[in-house]
């Protein structure tokens, strides 16, 4: 193996959204992987803009602010003209905290480790939330874990769902191509529902996947896709660091 090109020659397909595949296309291809990009999830603008508009103009009134994603970052942060100073900001893990600091947001909670719900809610700054105000950016819908936690503790949480997601129409045909010359060897998904997604786009031709070996940032996706059918499903580290990392070292070892 080559220690510069460690995924020389490694077909790995990338379901990202069409804005954040170039960036991590990018990552794979400077280590010598062929990516295919295949998005299997768009990021579309929130259902409700005016009630997004609502409660981001009474920000202030906030004692904290979480991001849930990088996409909640980058989707938020555009309906806020200037941060307030005297409302807390809390990142759910260390890619949300880098989607912050670059628009300017630098003083943050955020976890050492780990990249969901469990591992802010296990910070002791949301230990004490008993009659504070919180506001969760997030997509429309998902977990609702991390208010359903505040909101036992005494917090008064609101949300800002400041995008939506959905499932773009995107071609099989290169994927099913690739697949027949033997081009990919792996596979990478960010969430259970670009998971769900990407076999639905690949229709009848889904289990034609199963046997790559899928890698995902977190062990619920990676449990959600065994229970669709993947043989081999491997949880990395979060973020697209992780994912890297998580390829590098099984392929170094096959």
């Amino acid at each position: 193996m080559n220690p510069a090109r460690p995924l020389a020659n490694v077909g790995v397909l990338v379901t990202r959204p069409l804005a954040q595949a170039a960036g991590f296309a990018a990552r794979l291809r400077d280590l010598g992987a062929n990516p295919l990009s295949f998005p299997a999830l768009a990021i579309l603008p929130a259902t409700h803009p005016d009630a997004l508009r609502a409660i981001l103009a009474g920000i202030e009134g906030y004692d904290l602010a979480i991001f849930i994603s990088p996409t909640a970052a980058e989707w938020g942060l555009a309906g806020v003209a200037a941060w307030p100073a005297g409302v807390a900001v809390a990142a759910v893990g260390r890619g949300t905290a880098q989607a912050l600091a670059a628009r300017g947001v630098t003083a943050m909670i955020v976890p050492d480790a780990g990249a969901d719900s469990e591992h802010l809610l296990a910070l002791p700054a949301l230990a004490e939330t008993a009659g504070k105000r919180i506001l969760i950016f997030r997509g429309e819908g998902g977990r609702e874990l991390l208010a359903d936690r505040l909101r036992a503790g005494g917090a008064r949480v609101d949300y800002a769902e400041c995008y939506r997601r959905g499932r773009p129409e995107s071609d099989p045909a290169p994927v099913l191509e690739a697949l027949a010359k033997g081009g990919l060897q792996a596979i990478t998904v960010f969430s259970g529902e670009t998971l769900d997604n990407l076999l639905d786009l690949m229709g009848e031709a889904a289990p034609t996947l199963f046997p790559l070996p899928l890698f995902a940032p977190h062990a619920r996706i990676a449990d959600h896709a065994r229970a669709r059918g993947f043989a081999t499903a491997r949880a990395t580290a979060p973020g697209e660091s992780g994912l890297i990392t998580g390829l590098v070292e099984y392929f170094a070892h096959v």
